[in-house]
């Protein structure tokens, strides 16, 4: 099987926050509209993600719709760290909508939804919700993934239903480094003060590959 027919897929690129002690969040790339009339959304999230059981617990959440303009940093924090031992919102300008976090700034607009139903697909859980309400607050171009991959050169978690482990190019006179991480691929030396641009893991994160 070609895995990576998948990502002739299109997909745009999510964060979804939810609340219960304490405010936490993840990136998502699976949302769809199911329905127009008291409209209603479905996202998947793997079910190793601590986003997964606060939104099982609480049964609510926000998307916020990343634009394309969005800091690569805030990605790489919501994509490649867990909230259960990170505070992902430290110094991150946000505000409360139905106490869920929207940002204030690198997105089109948000959804703050409630769940209705909860789908088991194995190692993700699907989430149907109705959107209770929701804003458009920017005409920025929206972040897609194709875009995410090809302009940033981003990566996607291993936890994302469209993880593809990366395949480093083979040189015999350039060293290759992979970020054990999140899979980025950096083509010749690396120092000990290099981190990763993708996920911002150190050096010792990396391996030599080849």
């Amino acid at each position: 099987m070609d895995n990576k027919i998948f990502r002739d897929i299109s997909y745009g690129m999510y964060l979804v926050t939810a609340t219960d002690e304490r405010k936490v969040g993840c990136i998502i790339n699976t949302l769809t509209q199911v329905t127009s009339k008291n409209p209603i959304v479905s996202i998947c999230l793997n079910k190793e993600n601590y986003t997964n059981e606060i939104i099982k617990k609480t049964k609510k959440f926000a998307v916020n719709i990343l634009s394309s303009e969005i800091d690569k940093n805030i990605i790489a924090t919501f994509g490649f760290k867990s909230s259960k031992d990170t505070d992902k919102f430290k110094d991150l300008a946000y505000e409360l909508k139905d106490n869920l976090a929207i940002l204030e700034k690198g997105i089109c607009g948000y959804l703050i939804c409630e769940v209705i139903d909860v789908i088991d697909v194995e190692t993700h859980d699907i989430f149907l919700a109705r959107v209770v309400s929701s804003a458009k607050t920017s005409d920025i171009m929206p972040m897609t993934y194709k875009y995410y991959h090809e302009v940033i050169k981003g990566s996607s978690p291993k936890k994302a239903p469209t993880y593809i482990e990366e395949e480093p190019e083979t040189s015999s006179s350039t060293e290759t480094w992979v970020c054990s991480v999140c899979g980025y691929v950096h083509q010749g030396p690396i120092d000990d003060n290099f981190v990763c641009p993708i996920c911002s893991a150190d050096r010792k994160m990396f391996t030599l590959e080849g």
